[in-house]
């Protein structure tokens, strides 16, 4: 016999609701969960956290094994529905005799019931708030929420309920099983699910419909000004008051969901995290990576990596990835790597030691859990117990089995804290808000708002200690790239965070310091004090022997060339002549061990060369001839180009030229230009791979970054694009490496 299946149906919970942290509260907390070690889990409890569908209990645990009730249920849909504004309404009603206005869940109930249709009681006119949720019923309901009617159903309850929400992948990763408790670890999955799945009419996914979205990658989640935010490669967005994320969505891509209004980030909904896979990292080549496992991954030069919040290509970052390091690795429907997020398994640290005697390795062990046979990394490199130093900071990462020191200091104004000095778990320093591990609280406790202080950081750039600034004590070292106007600065310090602040500076000093590498502290609040680096170690770049000067390179040595318009990190395998004469490296500076680990060059790229379109113009007089210099600027991508400068040869506008960038002083004039050589009609099946091409028995470099343009178009492309739009390109090439492509 056939079961109705109006009789049976259901109802609501949110994560339990005597313990949970309401989704307003004043107080901004990143939270993990304890006991939810499955990923696909995590990553789903997060997601629903954020929306507050669902959160743990006061003793940081999630119990996803625990089975939900009825009522509990109806509370997470309600919430999944955006439906709490509508609350009010229904608080005073009785549909149910067993479910007065005095339940604790009425209003969840009833609006679950009548305002949204999508629960009914049982045959005997109640609801039965405290039975456990069925599977069955569960997936009931949700299907409801996509517009689902029993008549569209059909068949047997729950059986056919439970097939069609397999049809549309809203059962994806839960028990089949209609008539089993419902757990929050499923419940969990289930709501992500139905974010995900598109509605019965189609053409839209069930998160559209509660506002706006964005698609795109989650690059890093952090707190600012007591506000949690998550930052898109399109933009940063803040969270609803309240929330801030515990970074285990980072890395995924997925989709924003704002408010109707898109003032604020309800969540982040990420696609299926079936296909991704954490590794760690044994060596990193130009057209492969290896696991410590042995296991090798083909890459490209234009595979897409996420690295310290930033989007970048595999080409352009490889070289500055080093053993030890987590990678998550998405991969596509056939197994190849689709994109990489540097770092794995979203976690943070939650102790640190600090590091008080060179060469002591004291607390190790604590650190990891009596664990044997971690490998201590420093700064992303191996290390040994000789390498410590004091304040160094020690934290230690169970993905890798690996004690990870840091070095980076910050120094500055202690601006402001939360929720007070004597027990901070926030504190403001160069504008920019930290978390405070509890074992930092002694050191940070000493200090209070209005002080100079160093703050002490974990690898992942929380503040595991604190100094103070003056004295014979740990002293600043955050460098970033600078962006800087008369009155305000933005600094991307190089460990991976942003710091603001108002600048006091002459149109000089603004010329100056834009787009180029700075030391960064401050001694006032809101205020940033900036300083340009020039000079460090000097010495000719051999790209090939690894070093400068009779300095070795570190092996995660960063790169950056200034193009006349500011800093652009660069691989030293662009650097395709394999040296840099001493005169054209504007700053190289050093880790602990003497390496060179920040090179600054005048222009790097073909020996100093930027290769591009020109933009000339020249004044002549009523005779035909030139009057004074002409005027020529280089245009190498979209929004792109140098200065314009004042120069005595001859080009014909559109030419493809490379010019050198000499910087003398304040001031900046081209040094040479050269006319790279011009390889015509170069069919795609010349190509070997995306970085090689070979012409005439003659095989050359293609770096990622490669400069192309569409003469049909008039547009900027990337190299995908455009061997996508014609069969054959022309190639302009310079010392055997391809400077510049256009088609069209």
């Amino acid at each position: 016999m056939k079961r109705r299946i109006m009789t049976f149906l259901l109802a609501v919970c949110m994560a339990v609701s005597l313990l949970a942290v309401p989704a307003g509260a004043a107080n901004t907390a990143a939270v993990t969960f304890s006991d939810v070690g499955d990923k696909s889990t995590a990553v789903a409890v997060e997601s629903l956290r954020l929306l507050g569908v669902l959160d743990g209990y006061g003793d940081g645990t999630f119990r996803p094994g625990t089975v939900l009730t009825r009522a509990q249920f109806c509370k997470m849909a309600v919430y999944a529905m955006n439906g709490s504004s509508e609350l009010s309404r229904y608080r005073t009603v009785t549909i149910f005799p067993d479910v007065k206005p005095s339940h604790w869940a009425a209003a969840y109930i009833n609006m679950a019931a009548k305002g949204k249709d999508i629960i009914s009681g049982y045959a005997d006119g109640r609801f039965h708030p405290d039975r456990t949720v069925t599977v069955g019923q569960a997936v009931t309901i949700l299907m409801r929420m996509l517009g689902y009617k029993d008549e569209d159903i059909g068949g047997i309850w729950p059986d056919s309920y439970m097939a069609e929400a397999a049809t549309v992948g809203l059962t994806e990763g839960v028990s089949t099983n209609g008539s089993a408790g419902l757990t929050r670890a499923q419940a969990a999955r289930l709501f992500l699910n139905l974010l995900r799945t598109q509605t019965k009419e189609g053409g839209t996914t069930f998160a559209s419909t509660l506002g706006q979205t964005v698609q795109g990658v989650l690059l890093s989640a952090d707190t600012e000004g007591g506000e949690g935010r998550l930052r898109l490669s399109t933009g940063t967005y803040t969270l609803t008051e309240g929330k801030a994320s515990n970074g285990m969505l980072n890395g995924t891509k997925g989709t924003l969901l704002l408010s109707k209004n898109g003032n604020e980030a309800l969540t982040f909904v990420p696609d299926s995290v079936g296909s991704s896979k954490v590794v760690v990292l044994s060596t990193a080549k130009a057209t492969e990576l290896t696991d410590t496992t042995g296991t090798k991954y083909v890459m490209d030069n234009d595979t897409g990596v996420y690295y310290n919040g930033k989007e970048s290509v595999w080409s352009e970052v490889y070289s500055w990835l080093n053993a030890g390091t987590s990678l998550t690795l998405y991969l596509d429907a056939g197994g190849g790597v689709d994109y990489v997020f540097v770092g794995g398994g979203g976690t943070t640290s939650n102790e640190a030691v600090i590091i008080y005697e060179k060469g002591s390795t004291s607390g190790f062990s604590s650190l990891a859990g009596g664990t044997s046979g971690y490998a201590i990394y420093k700064n992303g490199l191996p290390a040994t117990a000789g390498d410590m130093r004091k304040y160094d900071v020690a934290t230690y990462s169970s993905t890798t089995n690996s004690i990870r020191v840091c070095d980076t200091r910050i120094t500055g104004y202690y601006e402001d804290c939360y929720p007070n000095p004597k027990e901070p778990t926030k504190i403001t320093v160069l504008g920019y808000e930290f978390n405070v591990l509890p074992t930092a609280m002694q050191t940070v406790s000493q200090f209070k708002p209005g002080d100079q202080i160093t703050l002490l950081l974990t690898e992942d750039n929380q503040v595991a200690g604190a100094v103070a600034a003056s004295g014979n004590t740990a002293t600043g070292n955050a460098i970033g790239i600078a962006e800087v106007s008369s009155g305000s600065a933005t600094v991307d310090l190089l460990c991976g965070i942003q710091v603001k602040g108002s600048v006091k500076l002459s149109a000089s000093d603004v010329e100056r310091l834009n787009g180029q590498l700075v030391r960064v502290s401050s001694s006032r609040k809101g205020g940033l004090s900036l300083t340009r680096l020039t000079g460090g170690v000097s010495g000719e770049l051999n790209v090939a022997e690894r070093k400068l000067g009779s300095r070795n390179l570190a092996d995660n040595v960063v790169v950056f060339q200034n193009d006349g318009s500011g800093l652009t990190a660069i691989s030293l395998s662009q650097i395709a002549d394999g040296s840099v004469p001493a005169s054209q490296i504007t700053y190289a500076g050093t880790d602990w061990a003497g390496r060179v680990k920040v090179i600054v060059l005048n222009s790097a790229i073909g020996g100093g060369y930027i290769f591009g379109r020109a933009n000339y113009t020249a004044n002549y007089d009523e005779e035909g001839n030139r009057e004074g210099n002409a005027q020529l600027s280089v245009e190498y991508g979209a929004g792109k180009s140098t200065p314009t400068f004042e120069t005595g040869y001859v080009v014909r506008n559109g030419d493809i030229v490379g010019i050198t960038i000499v910087t003398s002083g304040n001031t900046q004039r081209i040094g040479s230009l050269v006319y790279p050589d011009e390889l015509r009609n170069v069919p795609n099946t010349a190509w070997s791979g995306k970085g090689a091409v070979t012409v005439n028995g003659r095989t050359y470099t293609v770096p990622a970054s490669v400069p192309c343009y569409n003469t049909q178009t008039k547009s900027w492309v990337t190299l995908t694009e455009a061997r996508s739009y014609a069969d054959s390109a022309t190639l302009y090439v310079h010392q055997g490496v391809v400077r510049f492509l256009e088609v069209g």
